[in-house]
């Protein structure tokens, strides 16, 4: 009789839920890993942010120099500002700095017959846009037409740097005009004092910290600055005059500060001619002397960058954030304030005191 071996069962193992559980982690090692995690994302953030800053203030001189005869474009995109043009996350900015390199080197270029700035700007600071101003002045004294083609909008400083020009075309939808100056105080004290910060100054004079926005204005601040605005208004209004050949009067009864659309302005005399980009190439090649239609020479072309995002993605203004009575030259909130509800102040107004 042979010898059975029983059959081999498997070995039981206890059920899944029956498994002990595992230990938890220290609150340490998720803390670790949290801090890690958000040094990892700055940090690619702040690379990202730093490249994109200095490639867009690369760009400005970064396009070639056409070879025959033709028109020098030059475009004035976004707040002016003093110094370099730039790129950020947040937009873009007109340097004047940079503007007027463009607008002597097409000066000095025989084979540009014409200067032909577009521009889609709603202002920016009001020392920068006189330099552009006397830029284009000085190219008009060296011979050369200066035609200048609207966008979206050249408002206040925008128009500023425009009125020089020989010819000015603007779209009938343009948002133009806004002759005007405008200084913005932020008092935060109460919202430090109910946040329960306290500030102290030690200052040289009674007026150093004028504009602080740990305070309101004093009477004598205030007449500080309203002096200074009238002062740069009286300057607007007399560029505008002198680059138009309009009376100062008429200005003035222009210069409350209101936009206008391009239908209107070609009315009231702010605007030559309604038209787009091509019309001002066309005319500018005309006062040029071209026959045909011209050949555009860039002296400032996108940078690879800017072509990479748009056009769109490198217009606009930059969000600066600013306290203590830096000068707006109407931003564009204002316009679109000023297009609802048109300022009850007048332009002998804001001379008074002159």
């Amino acid at each position: 009789m042979t010898e059975q071996t029983p059959p081999q069962t498997p070995p039981a193992y206890p059920p899944a839920w029956a498994q002990p559980p595992r230990p938890a982690r220290p609150a340490w090692q998720w803390g670790c890993g949290l801090a890690l995690a958000g040094c990892l994302v700055a940090i690619t953030v702040g690379i990202l942010v730093i490249v994109l800053g200095v490639m867009g203030s690369l760009s400005a001189f970064q396009g070639v120099e056409t070879g025959g005869e033709g028109v020098a474009l030059i475009r004035i995109e976004g707040m002016i500002l003093s110094g370099q043009s730039g790129f950020s996350p947040f937009g873009g900015w007109a340097g004047s700095d940079d503007v007027v390199k463009q607008i002597e080197k097409a000066s000095e270029d025989k084979s540009a017959k014409a200067v032909l700035l577009r521009v889609n700007s709603p202002g920016g600071s009001a020392a920068a846009s006189q330099e552009i101003y006397n830029a284009v002045t000085r190219a008009k004294k060296a011979g050369k037409p200066v035609i200048v083609s609207m966008a979206d909008v050249a408002a206040s400083g925008g128009y500023y740097v425009s009125c020089p020009a020989d010819v000015i075309f603007a779209d009938p939808a343009t948002v133009t005009g806004s002759i005007g100056v405008i200084a913005m105080h932020e008092d935060l004290s109460g919202l430090l004092k109910k946040i329960g910060v306290e500030t102290e100054t030690i200052k040289s004079g009674k007026l150093k910290d004028m504009g602080a926005p740990t305070g309101p204005l004093s009477d004598e601040a205030r007449q500080v600055y309203r002096r200074y605005i009238n002062q740069v208004f009286v300057q607007f209004v007399n560029a505008v005059a002198e680059g138009r050949g309009m009376k100062r009067d008429a200005v003035l009864a222009l210069a409350d500060g209101r936009i206008y659309t391009g239908e209107e302005a070609s009315k009231n005399g702010l605007v030559d001619e309604i038209g787009g980009l091509q019309e001002a190439v066309l005319e500018a090649g005309k006062r040029g002397g071209i026959k045909g239609k011209p050949e555009l020479k860039r002296y400032g072309a996108p940078s690879l960058l800017h072509q990479l995002l748009g056009a769109q993605a490198v217009q606009g203004s930059q969000p600066i954030a600013v306290t203590g009575g830096l000068l707006y030259d109407e931003m564009a909130a204002r316009l679109v304030q000023g297009a609802l509800r048109p300022s009850p102040v007048t332009a002998q107004t804001r001379l008074e005191g002159q």
